[in-house]
């Protein structure tokens, strides 16, 4: 079991390092393609970084409630609740601290954190509560359903636009446009589209479900003293398989977090936590381990850290220009050009994140919610 915790934070930290570094770049003109998010429908490498994480936050969920013995008490729920609520609370810390400029009209109401909250929240009350045989029906039901309800309720001929999906609909009659994002630029104006949505929430459950019965599976494994890598190899190969043909008709988009997105993140992941659990347990290699541990064990703290020093950077002016374009093109650009410089940007963000996550790490001080 051991083996396997260290697997799950080393795959994090991992996880981590790349949100970080894809989130950082020095120069968004200037970033190394399968550094960017997919304009709208399609993949990169960098699209699969948010639902890995999701993906692992359901493979922890079945080793932390086992010492609740996977039951639903009072206590338990109590604790799933509040966990929900404190992961709301340290987002809009992290977004908006020092508070000077906070502005209720423009709060974002949704995002990354609060996504992994109402994901974490569902998937804990269905495992807890359903029997285990359900869970593939369950994952099932609500890939198809999200599949149906985009398309009835998008516009007739345009239910996967931008600006006419049914994810955007159902955030601005809830919220309003203020509270929206507003980074999507279409015919070159900003629209506002909220990637973490209320609705599209509803398939992101299914990729931390499908987390899940990860560790139900790697626990079965473990009590048949059997290997775990071939059966997620070929689960990973027939998930990948599914996303490409369910991609002509309902297509990969990480924006939406379409169903077929959800597969196909889901089998890679499946691949790659089998070859990490190989990795690690039977050929027990142990190179690099420890950096990627000092983050995966950390990870919220990591994530916080992360995006308060960009946020910071973004909002203090050096010379009429932000202090992280300052530095881009001051420091880095001037020394490794301009593509290899945000590269290069981008990994010493990395690396000073890492830095004040290591001190925490010596101290054994992690940040839990």
């Amino acid at each position: 079991m051991k083996t396997r915790f260290l697997s799950l934070d080393i795959l994090r930290g991992i996880t981590l390092a790349g949100m970080i570094l894809v989130n950082n770049n020095g120069n968004g003109d200037f970033t190394y393609a399968p550094l960017l998010h997919a304009d709208w429908n399609g993949f990169t490498p960098t699209d699969l970084v948010f639902p890995s994480f999701l993906f692992m936050v359901g493979v922890a969920m079945r080793f932390s409630f086992k010492a609740f013995n996977y039951e639903l008490t009072p206590a338990v729920r109590d604790k799933i609740l509040k966990r929900t609520l404190y992961l709301f609370l340290i987002n809009y810390f992290v977004f908006y601290f020092p508070f000077t400029d906070f502005s209720f009209e423009k709060l974002r109401f949704l995002n990354v954190l609060p996504r992994i909250a109402l994901s974490y929240c569902a998937v804990a009350f269905i495992t807890l509560q359903a029997p285990k045989k359900w869970l593939t029906w369950i994952n099932a039901g609500i890939l198809l359903s999200f599949w149906g309800i985009l398309y009835a309720f998008g516009d007739a001929g345009s239910w996967m636009d931008i600006s006419t999906n049914a994810v955007r609909k159902l955030d601005l009659l809830l919220f309003g446009e203020s509270h929206l994002y507003h980074g999507n630029v279409v015919n070159g104006v900003h629209i506002a589209f909220d990637p973490e949505g209320l609705l599209s929430t509803l398939p992101a459950i299914s990729t931390c479900l499908f987390g899940y019965q990860v560790s139900l599976y790697l626990e079965n494994q473990a009590k048949e003293n059997k290997s775990a890598l071939l059966g997620l190899l070929g689960w990973g190969a027939a998930l990948i398989s599914i996303a490409l043909i369910w991609d002509q008709a309902f297509p990969v988009n990480k924006k939406l977090w379409t169903s077929s997105f959800v597969l196909l993140c889901a089998g890679i992941d499946f691949i790659l936590i089998g070859l990490l659990n190989w990795w690690i347990q039977t050929k027990e290699r142990h190179f690099g381990n420890t950096f990627f541990l000092v983050l995966g064990t950390n990870s919220i703290l990591a994530y916080g850290i992360s995006e308060i020093i960009a946020i910071q950077l973004g909002n203090y002016q050096i010379q009429d220009q932000s202090a992280n374009q300052w530095l881009y093109w001051h420091i880095f650009e001037p020394i490794f050009g301009k593509y290899n410089g945000s590269l290069a940007y981008a990994i010493t963000f990395v690396l000073v994140c890492w830095s004040v996550c290591w001190v925490f790490w010596k101290k054994k001080w992690f940040l839990k919610v």
